[in-house]
Formats: C-alpha cells, sequence, structure tokens
C-alpha cells in the first residue's frame, strides 16, 4: 500500500459537549458526484473514534504542501490538539483549519464495519479550496511534493521565454528526491547558466552529503566541473563561448602552458558529447567540498532543443567510480532524459521520425 500515492488529510469533527478533536488520515476517497458523497476510514483503536462515531458532522481538511507541520501535529497524541491552531467553525461547529489546500464539509450519512477500522460516508455540504496552494504527498512511509508528469500544450507553447524556464525549473526540483534515490544517495544539484556562467539553485544533500559546503547561487568552474563542460557541450557556443574564454583565463597556473590547458580542456567537452553527459574527478581534495570528488553531469533540455538546466551529481571519489558507463552515471543520464520528455523534448531522431 506504501507504494500508492496519495494525499494527506485532517479529519476534524466536534462532540456533544463542544470539544474538537481531529486526526491525519490519508484513508479518503471520492465516492459519487451525484449526491456528492466521500469516505473515509478509521481505527476503532483511535482515542477520538467515540466522537467521530456519535457526531453528525466532519471535515475534511486537504493539506497544502506547507502544512507538514500541521499534518505531523494531528497524527500524535494529545489532550487538546487545537491549542494555538489557527481554525474557523464549519458545519456543525466542525473545525476548519486554515490555509488547507481545500476542506470539504460533510454530513455523515452512513457508517459500514471494515475490519479493526469504521468506514465513514458523508455527504458533501459546503467546500472550498485554494488554487494557488499544492496539495501534500505521502507515499513510501514519507511526505512528497506532487508535480504534473506532462506540462501539457499550454505551458509547452511558452516555448523558450522566460516562464517555460522557470516551469523547468519547478518541475525539475520536485524530481530531485526521487532522483537521488535512483541514483542511490549521492549528493544532486540543479544547475542554470545564469550571467557568470553555471550557477547552483538547487542541491539535494542525500543521506550521504559529499560536504557541508552547498551553497544556493554558487558561480561553478566551468573549466574545472563537470556542470562546466555540459554547459559548453550542449550550449551554442555563441552562448558560451566568451565566458568559456574567461574561465580559462582566470584558471591558468603558473607552470600551464595555455595551448595544452585549452585542449585538455575541449577533449573534455568532446568527451561530454560523445557520452551524452560530462565528468570531473579531482585527484586532489577539491577546492568546494574540501575532499576529493568525482562528479558527472547530464543535460536537460526543453521542447525547442535548448539546453535549460543540468543535472549534476558529486560525490566523495571513495564513493562514486568515474566509470562513465558505470549504474550511477547511467541513471544520471536517464533521469536527465526523462525530464526533458516531461519538457517536451524529443531526441533528432525521434523528431525526424515524427
Amino acid at each position: 500500500m506504501g507504494t500508492f500515492l496519495t494525499g494527506v488529510t485532517v479529519v476534524t469533527t466536534r462532540d456533544a459537549q463542544g470539544r474538537n478533536y481531529g486526526v491525519t488520515a490519508n484513508s479518503f476517497s471520492s465516492v459519487s458526484l451525484d449526491p456528492p458523497l466521500i469516505l473515509w476510514s478509521q481505527s476503532l483503536t483511535s482515542k477520538s473514534h467515540p466522537a467521530f462515531r456519535d457526531s453528525d458532522y466532519f471535515v475534511i481538511n486537504i493539506m497544502a504542501d506547507n502544512q507538514i507541520s500541521v499534518s505531523n501535529h494531528f497524527a500524535k497524541s494529545g489532550e487538546d490538539k487545537f491549542s494555538g491552531m489557527s481554525f474557523s467553525e464549519g458545519i456543525g461547529g466542525a473545525p476548519v483549519i486554515d490555509e488547507c489546500a481545500a476542506h470539504l464539509e460533510c454530513r455523515k450519512v452512513a457508517t459500514y464495519p471494515g475490519g479493526d477500522h469504521v468506514v465513514f460516508l458523508g455527504r458533501v455540504e459546503n467546500m472550498r479550496h485554494r488554487p494557488e496552494s499544492k496539495p501534500l504527498a505521502f507515499g513510501r512511509g514519507r511526505y512528497m511534493v506532487a508535480y504534473a508528469h506532462d506540462l501539457g500544450p499550454v505551458s509547452l507553447e511558452l516555448g523558450g521565454s522566460n516562464l517555460a524556464d522557470i516551469e523547468a525549473i519547478r518541475v525539475a526540483t520536485a524530481a530531485l528526491p526521487e532522483i537521488c534515490e535512483r541514483v542511490g544517495q549521492h549528493t544532486l544539484c540543479l544547475a542554470v547558466w545564469g550571467n557568470r556562467g553555471p550557477t547552483a539553485i538547487r542541491w539535494e544533500p542525500s543521506s550521504n552529503p559529499v560536504s557541508e559546503n552547498l551553497r544556493t547561487g554558487y558561480v561553478m568552474s566551468i573549466v574545472r566541473s563537470a556542470t562546466g563542460r555540459a554547459f559548453t557541450a550542449f550550449l551554442p557556443p555563441s552562448v558560451s563561448s566568451a565566458l568559456v574564454e574567461e574561465d580559462l583565463r582566470l584558471s591558468r597556473r603558473d607552470d600551464d602552458d595555455d595551448m595544452a590547458r585549452k585542449l585538455r580542456f575541449e577533449a573534455h567537452v568532446e568527451e561530454a558529447r560523445r557520452h551524452g553527459l560530462a565528468r570531473a574527478t579531482e585527484p586532489g581534495a577539491s577546492p568546494v567540498h574540501q575532499v576529493a570528488v568525482n562528479a558527472f553531469s547530464a543535460p536537460v533540455f526543453n521542447a525547442e532543443g535548448r539546453m535549460v538546466l543540468a543535472l549534476s551529481l558529486t560525490s566523495r571519489a571513495s564513493r562514486l567510480d568515474p566509470d562513465w558507463d558505470g549504474a550511477v552515471p547511467q541513471a544520471l543520464a536517464a533521469a536527465a532524459a526523462q525530464l526533458s520528455q516531461r519538457l517536451g523534448y524529443r531526441p533528432p531522431q525521434q523528431a525526424a521520425q515524427a
């Protein structure tokens, strides 16, 4: 059942003595549109069960994605769960929790036995939702965020506009926790090409963070980082060349030969084009993470075929094999390709066939 992703609700009621009760539940479902019926189920051993059993009214408060603390609060036992809680009175006096994604005020119309639970059937008498809020999700034993699998025709019509790029960031950001699981709990970074080059806009540190030095807004080296090499490989030279030349100049060392350094960088870029993702290894301590690291970076393309994001992975060298064909970089490349697909991108061969 943990693989069945659900929303999160807090169901509330008021007993005959005027006491308020609330319990967190994801056992909630729509039943009928005409008449408007819903159901939810509660454990017979729940301390609040007598209140819900005897009351004629209850409210389904659908949690917004910023209400994890509210959900956790009502999931625990307590005498007065509404102390300090912001709410108003709904039908039958049942509490309506403020700032929810939506709420359904219901009259109980039937009760059915369900093993160690009881199933309450309610008719919706009043409802309200906040279109600007996003619902909280739950699955595999933890809270999640929900995002659109397909941006749809309206978003794709935005083309190369800034709004489309912002939507791409939203979709990719929401997917980071799941991608982190797929690649084996290595530190992930989402980066854009900013006015000074590759810029970190979001980190997903994982259960094995590469270091504590994960700064949003950090501008990475184009020449030395996997992210910089990925952008150079897949962005048009007209976009990247000026900053590449500047970074080559700034990264010069006293004993460096300018031409040799440039040729090495161009070889890294060509490797990235050939493999579909970029790689960087640090034989010594990374200037950012202060430990030896290996990193890979994969491009994310929009519907126009333009690289809009880099999905990068960094790990201590002792935890990540630098092999191009390893399971971790291949999983990263697959995740980036999937994100590109969600943004409407079709590889050239597919577009030609279409």
